[in-house]
């Protein structure tokens, strides 16, 4: 056979890696604990830190018996409260406080939060994560802020400081059925993908997801997994967790969120085996190697 015939061989047989990555560790105690059980039950792979949750220091300490799960920073301008004192000023028309992602873009965008102080609270940010002796793989952001591109020029910059080789793109899915207010913010989200696509010097893995995003489900994975194609590397977001009305008071996020739904349909048994019959491989971001190639995965991982 020749070298093009073996080459074509390989691809085809390489295995589809899937890292899972469940976003907002550390926002409430019972997403953490969800989080955990799915990295117990071997299917969640990865997680991105809430940095700044009250909850951060406690629930940091949880991760130490986790090893073997990729941390990164979920940055967040959204939810809560910041970290730095000029973020906190500079939002006083909020009493201090994020005041939501519209809210925040706009202000971003019409200059009135200056990009600087953005840098400053995602440098604080990390360094808590740090400080609490996490060892961060990757960068993404609560509600994909980060896509902004102001913004993501900034994660990719502050990525570079710190080290970490991995800066969420998220993308969207098409075609996609749902409502007319779905079908705009997907088309946004193609243009900022575009956008930034352009300022990274490092490939990103295929991002999939957004569309069940705090709905993840059963029936999803069952239509999705089939269509991951050998020898890509692709990113699953999350948000699985154990509902507790009594600890989340904003209606909103429990309509939004159903957490025991993403919970349960990563911990089911047969989702492995599914897995396997889709020549799917689990890995995490320490796994995978950036080359002039592109992203690939290092050979012990796949069994070369």
């Amino acid at each position: 056979m020749s070298r093009t015939g073996n080459s074509e061989k390989k691809a085809a047989t390489a295995p589809a890696c899937l890292i899972i990555n469940a976003d907002d560790y550390a926002y409430f105690r019972g997403v953490s604990q969800g989080i955990l059980e799915c990295v117990g039950q071997g299917s969640v792979t990865a997680t991105g830190v809430f940095a700044n949750s009250p909850f951060l220091d406690e629930h940091a300490c949880w991760l130490a018996d986790h090893p073997d799960l990729d941390v990164g920073v979920h940055l967040n301008l959204t939810d809560r409260a910041p970290l730095t004192g000029r973020l906190a000023e500079a939002l006083s028309d909020w009493n201090g406080r994020f005041p939501g992602k519209f809210t925040i873009a706009k202000a971003i965008l019409m200059r009135r939060i200056p990009v600087d102080l953005v840098r400053e609270e995602w440098r604080a940010q990390i360094e808590r994560c740090r400080a609490n002796k996490l060892q961060l793989s990757f960068l993404n952001s609560h509600e994909h802020i980060h896509m902004l591109p102001a913004l993501y020029s900034i994660a990719l910059e502050l990525a570079r400081e710190y080290g970490i080789a991995h800066v969420r793109l998220a993308t969207p899915e098409w075609p996609r059925t749902g409502s007319a207010s779905a079908l705009i913010r997907d088309g946004i989200m193609a243009v900022l993908a575009q956008v930034n696509r352009r300022k990274m010097s490092n490939e990103a893995p295929v991002f999939v997801g957004m569309g069940e995003s705090g709905r993840l489900s059963r029936r999803y994975l069952a239509n999705l997994l089939p269509k991951l194609r050998p020898g890509r590397v692709y990113e699953l977001m999350c948000h699985p967790g154990i509902a507790a009305p009594e600890e989340v008071k904003d209606k909103r996020l429990l309509e939004y969120h159903d957490w025991e739904l993403e919970r349960q349909t990563l911990s089911d048994p047969t989702l492995k085996t599914v897995l396997a019959a889709n020549n799917i491989r689990l890995i995490g971001y320490r796994h995978l190697l950036t080359t002039r190639e592109g992203l690939q995965v290092r050979p012990e991982e796949i069994g070369t």
